[in-house]
């Protein structure tokens, strides 16, 4: 396919990935961003379902039954809990995931009540005023010495409680979006709105350019990725490989940027299926993809979780690369656009 077609869809990708990350997801509390989707699908002239667990499952067409692909791809993220509410008002966290109090502190926060509607509030050290706290510098940030000051005027617990806000609330951080000049998206959650935002994008360009898989391929955006179980569940009859499809780390002793798509070979779960990063790697060069094959030291996917379940799968991952994974993460479109390159080539053949 042409470069300017890659282009025009990576556009629709950057688009529906920022419509995305303005939808508040934490593990949990995902059913506003899985309509979202259902409801994209649907324009793209799909017939996506919702599973028992909340998730979406959409079945893309394919030219064989029998041997079919699952792209897995999550739509929760991290974010946090009200544990305590705190005898000065303010809210102690549990947090939803890997949220790290050290990337989170000074972060705006909204408190979603079960009954009272929405409480804006900031993530903060306790007793957060430098010219007040001497131990400033040396608190350790963690959850038991950070807090929600909440924007209300709330002295007590009981002037909390009457707001509506209690225990098991769900705390969503602020994504503070931005895309640059020069391409790169910057956000809270590119892990994994960026890969979802690609799946979407991959689904529009099956439809519009008129092309079929090879085999039967379904896309599955689940909503427990964060906390261990989001791809337990809900793979199709006739699936036999799987494919996550999450970021690609970018740091030290790696070799991906954030303008690349990486292969995975091996995380912490151990190594992904060699067949399938054979495969892979052969479709990237194949679409003239910029790619960079990697072992992640400390990650865990999807597909792990659906090998974990008792499937008899072969598995891969890949991802476009994210910087400062599970912090202020950034990654580019070319990331996204050879994603796109090595999905086409992967599947469409």
């Amino acid at each position: 396919m042409e470069e300017k077609k890659f282009e025009q869809y990576t556009d629709y990708i950057m688009d529906q990935t920022k419509s995305l990350l303005a939808i508040d997801s934490p593990s949990g509390y995902t059913e506003e961003a899985a309509d979202h989707v259902v409801k994209t699908f649907e324009e793209l002239g799909y017939k996506p379902q919702k599973t028992t667990k909340g998730g979406v499952l959409v079945c893309l067409g394919g030219k064989k039954t029998g041997q079919g692909v699952l792209l897995e791809a999550h739509i929760d993220t991290l974010g946090g809990m009200v544990a305590t509410i705190k005898d000065n008002g303010r809210l102690k966290l549990t947090p939803l995931g890997g949220l790290n109090a050290n990337n989170a502190e000074g972060e705006n926060v909204r408190i979603i009540t079960k009954f009272s509607g929405a409480f804006d509030g900031t993530f903060q050290l306790a007793n957060a005023s430098i010219h007040v706290n001497t131990q400033y510098n040396d608190k350790k940030r963690d959850f038991e010495e950070t807090e929600v000051v909440i924007d209300e005027d709330v002295k007590t617990k009981e002037d909390v409680k009457k707001l509506g806000i209690a225990v098991g609330d769900i705390v969503c951080f602020e994504p503070r979006t931005v895309v640059t000049k020069s391409g790169y998206i910057k956000s809270r959650f590119l892990d994994d709105k960026l890969s979802a935002g690609i799946l979407i994008g991959f689904a529009k360009m099956l439809k519009d350019e008129g092309m079929v898989p090879e085999r039967e391929t379904w896309v599955h955006l689940t909503v427990y990725e964060e906390v261990g179980h989001g791809g337990c569940a809900s793979v199709p009859d006739g699936v036999t490989e799987a494919i996550s499809v999450d970021m690609g780390c970018v740091g030290d002793g790696l070799d991906c940027t954030e303008r690349q798509v990486s292969i995975c070979a091996k995380d912490a779960g151990g190594p992904y299926s060699y067949e399938v990063v054979k495969g892979l790697t052969a479709a990237a060069k194949a679409a003239g993809a910029d790619y960079a094959m990697d072992v992640y030291p400390h990650y865990g996917s999807d597909v792990e979780a659906t090998l974990s379940a008792g499937y008899d799968l072969k598995h891969g991952l890949i991802g476009p690369g994210v910087y400062a994974s599970h912090g202020y993460e950034r990654s580019h479109r070319d990331g996204a656009e050879n994603t796109l390159k090595l999905l086409s080539a992967y599947i469409i053949k």
